[in-house]
């Protein structure tokens, strides 16, 4: 069965996010919403997420799950708005918990801040399957990326967050805190398990050079013949080598500080200070 699927994109940090609906019964689930955040200025927007709102309202869909692929470094969740607006259950891969444990001690959250993922209304297990109206929801853990990511099989569709993009742009960093090449690789070969037919839906694109539009969707196909990190032929050897010279070049996402720490929080700010202001911290020659 096909799921109803539109996509939302966010240009200030290349994110797409998805609305996927059971077209027989209306009931949906939003994965990877984004809320608009100016950096410079500490302020966020939600003309982004209000355009998932519309939609759903528009088409008379019920929202019953906000998904979450990991906990992102390149933009903040709008999961919290999305949730006070329409209603939905937020969800995440149940290893968020070794996220948290991390950036818990990056942070220096306050001492009642848990590391147990109980800012998350549902915490994911690996193959668990959760139900969209006469449609299931398939969660696959694909770490790599972060020890935290999952994926998303809804009928033909898989959606794979940060864990691949086109084929002509590769594949997901893995230098992060509980990244890993060789997981990343194992997590790949476990997609390109499914049918080659499936349509596979992606977080970020940024355009490869020689081309001149953004795009979502490819397929588990394309990728197992096209991928230019992870094509048929490459080894796990080969890919990790390639990957972690790779990664050793790139820079630190410029959200990834205030996108971390409010994200491991389910997209929750931290507590306001005693003067009612809430603050971001920014650790210090940290990284």
């Amino acid at each position: 069965m096909k799921p109803g699927i539109q996509e939302f994109f966010d240009p200030d940090s290349n994110t797409y996010s998805y609305v996927v609906f059971c077209q027989q019964t209306n009931n949906a689930a939003v994965i990877d919403p984004v809320l608009n955040f100016d950096a410079a200025a500490c302020r966020t927007a939600t003309h982004g997420v209000t355009q998932i709102t519309d939609y759903l309202q528009q088409h008379q869909l019920t929202l019953q799950w906000i998904l979450e692929t990991h906990v992102h470094a390149d933009h903040l969740s709008a999961a919290p708005y999305l949730k006070q607006q329409l209603g939905g259950s937020t969800a995440i891969g149940r290893h968020i918990t070794e996220v948290q444990q991390v950036f818990a001690g990056v942070f220096h959250t306050e001492p009642e801040f848990c590391c147990n993922g109980s800012q998350f209304d549902h915490l994911l297990d690996d193959n668990e399957q959760l139900p969209l109206g006469e449609l299931s929801i398939q969660v696959l853990h694909t770490p790599g990326h972060t020890p935290a990511c999952v994926s998303y099989l809804i009928g033909d569709a898989v959606f794979v967050g940060d864990t691949l993009f086109m084929p002509d742009y590769g594949s997901a960093r893995c230098d992060f805190p509980g990244g890993s090449a060789e997981i990343l690789y194992q997590s790949a070969q476990r997609l390109f398990a499914l049918p080659k037919e499936t349509r596979m839906f992606l977080c970020h694109d940024y355009k490869a050079a020689g081309r001149n539009e953004f795009c979502f969707q490819t397929t588990i196909g394309e990728q197992i013949n096209a991928n230019i990190h992870l094509h048929q032929g490459v080894s796990q050897a080969e890919f990790v080598q390639m990957r972690e010279q790779r990664d050793a070049t790139l820079s630190m996402p410029k959200l990834m500080l205030p996108a971390v720490q409010v994200n491991m929080r389910a997209g929750q700010f931290p507590k306001a200070e005693e003067n009612g202001v809430q603050y971001l911290k920014l650790p210090i020659n940290r990284f």
